[in-house]
């Protein structure tokens, strides 16, 4: 019988932890980008800022963490950006903004560095 070593559990662990950060603003973009091809308040958009701002405050609780690996700085600076995206998405709720595109830039920009 194989045993795993705590270092390995726990490098599966980030591994598995980051696939699914992945695939939560891989949904994200999806119906941003579905949004941003409807009129300009369609039930695509509500769906999308309702599911992107669920992703961006959990992601915020989740750098808040004291047990947050990740350095100091780079937390604060993925916090601001995620006050950021919450900010536009409510702009775009409440019909001051259409930047969709924004947020879908942005949030690929972080995607892409969960590699």
């Amino acid at each position: 019988m194989y045993q795993f070593s705590y270092a390995e559990i726990m490098e599966d662990g980030v591994a598995d932890a980051k696939d699914r950060e992945r695939q939560a603003l891989d949904r994200t973009i999806d119906l941003l980008r579905a949004a941003s091809l409807k009129a300009s308040y369609s039930r695509e958009a509500i769906e999308a800022l309702y599911y992107t701002r669920r992703v961006w405050v959990r992601f915020i609780e989740d750098l808040q963490h004291p047990e947050n690996q990740l350095a100091v700085e780079i937390r604060a600076n993925l916090i601001s950006i995620a006050i950021w995206i919450l900010k536009e998405c409510d702009r775009i709720r409440k019909r001051q903004s259409d930047n969709f595109q924004g947020i879908i830039d942005v949030t690929t920009i972080i995607r892409d560095g969960l590699k």
